[in-house]
């Protein structure tokens, strides 16, 4: 069973996104802000098989977020999924830079989320 790891500050986002993939086998935590995912991924020494990040979030952003996943050669890759209601092309356009591997528009698609998150688990 595929870990996730989910950093959403939105209430209502993180119960769509846990219950969409909870019903799909997947085990989900979930985090409030930048601090905790963190916390977590050490915790977990970066266990986690994806990591669904906001870009705006208290404490740590997900930009911050990506940079760590993405710039620590010491672990397994982990691959990202920004969800955001960011329109901002420039933020989009770095979070890839930075090397997430894939952006969803708030609000989400249930569907379209479980697709995206089969084919990066899939690698």
């Amino acid at each position: 069973m595929a870990k996730i790891l989910l950093a959403e500050d939105d209430e209502l986002m993180q119960k769509i996104v846990q219950k969409v993939l909870t019903r799909e086998n997947y085990e989900v935590d979930i985090v409030t802000n930048g601090k905790e995912a963190f916390e977590k991924l050490e915790e977990s020494n970066y266990g986690y098989d994806l990591v669904i990040t906001d870009l705006m979030m208290p404490y740590a952003n997900g930009f911050e977020i990506i940079s760590k996943l993405k710039n620590n050669p010491s672990q397994k890759p982990v691959s990202v999924i920004i969800v955001s209601n960011a329109s901002n092309e420039d933020m989009i356009m770095e979070s890839f830079k930075l090397g997430a591997d894939d952006f969803l528009k708030k609000p989400i698609i249930p569907a379209e989320l479980l697709i995206r998150v089969k084919r990066l688990l899939m690698k």
